[in-house]
């Protein structure tokens, strides 16, 4: 967790996004593993795992390993940076300099899979874009980062249910698949990545989000229903307590409606397909465009300038809900701010 300087709620929806995608585009380069997170108005919350060191970089050892390292080096930096890189390493070599050019890429095997390093630098990347957008100068973040190891199991499953209930805390979101900058958000959505996190965390199959039910106190439940459950549990607002006597002081702490916990639990933490899909298509960009396939086609030979090469067409099938027969712009996925590096 890390706070703004002074408190200060700098950071409104661009911002927001900016933040996740650097964090997730700095997580894949990483190798460090983003359970769930909360990017709030002055501060962020990230439950992260970080994976055995050796196991990971076991892949950049031996033949063709320095070759694999630059290719993951290309997960954050451009292809004329890594062409520098590599023009760079040759020529230490050729001018017998090889210890120099093992240091070299020694630095950059130090960043992965280290948390200090992974935090550091998704502030100070985050900063330098922030201060570049807003025209300002000077420190952006209060201090260091703080963090708490955590526990499998139930102690895992309740700090991620802390995060993605910090919108509903703040008065935010009354339900916090509403609040498109927490991992559940993300989980509902679509993105795989968010919703792996998420059945790790159940210590669950990764691909199990709406895979095979299992059987717990009622009738079986999928990775999806069991989580909602879970977090509306967690959620329930409830007396506060004085933190000087350790009794309820007879105000509420902000949560989520008991009508509300009761109804998604009659509900089995299921979800309607019409609130699958608005929460799916609250994560476009401005300008994408629903409707026929035709309709669709339409728009992208239009805008054919704005898709890369490859793209061949425009109309992508609405996974979620097959049945209405809505085609979309692009594939619904979490990348409202572009699509480099995220």
């Amino acid at each position: 967790m890390s706070r703004t300087a002074g408190g200060e709620m700098l950071f409104a929806e661009v911002e927001k996004e900016a933040f996740w995608k650097i964090m997730r585009r700095l997580e894949r380069f990483a190798g460090v593993e983003i359970l769930t997170f909360a990017v709030m108005g002055n501060h962020f919350h990230l439950l992260v795992r970080v994976p055995p060191r050796d196991r990971f970089m076991e892949r950049f050892d031996g033949e063709g390993g320095e070759e694999r390292l630059l290719d993951h080096l290309g997960l954050l930096y451009s292809k004329g940076y890594i062409a520098g890189l590599r023009a760079e390493l040759a020529e230490l070599r050729e001018a017998g300099m090889s210890r120099e050019a093992d240091g070299l890429l020694e630095r950059f095997r130090e960043r992965l899979c280290d948390l200090p390093h992974f935090v550091k630098e998704l502030k100070e990347r985050f900063s330098r874009w922030f201060n570049k957008h807003h025209g300002r100068r000077g420190t952006l973040w209060m201090e260091r980062f703080k963090s708490v190891l955590v526990e499998d199991g139930d102690a895992l499953r309740t700090m991620a249910a802390y995060i993605d209930l910090n919108p509903v805390r703040a008065g935010l979101a009354e339900d916090p698949k509403d609040y498109r900058w927490c991992g559940y958000a993300e989980a509902v959505a679509g993105s795989k990545r968010a919703r792996r996190g998420l059945c790790r965390v159940m210590s669950r199959p990764l691909d199990s989000w709406n895979g095979k039910a299992v059987k717990g106190a009622g009738r079986p439940l999928t990775a999806a229903q069991w989580y909602r459950c879970w977090l509306f549990g967690e959620g329930v607002e409830a007396e506060s307590v004085s933190r000087s006597t350790g009794r309820a002081d007879g105000k509420k702490r902000r949560g989520i409606d008991r009508g509300k916990v009761l109804s998604v639990k009659s509900m089995q933490g299921a979800l309607s397909r019409a609130e699958l899909l608005r929460c799916r298509v609250r994560y476009f960009s401005d300008g994408l465009a629903i409707g026929s396939q035709p309709f669709v086609e339409g728009v992208f030979r239009e805008q054919r300038r704005h898709f890369g090469a490859k793209r061949k067409d425009g109309a992508r099938k609405l996974r979620e809900a097959p049945e209405t027969g809505l085609f979309s712009l692009r594939a619904l996925q979490v990348d409202a701010v572009g699509s480099s590096g995220g």
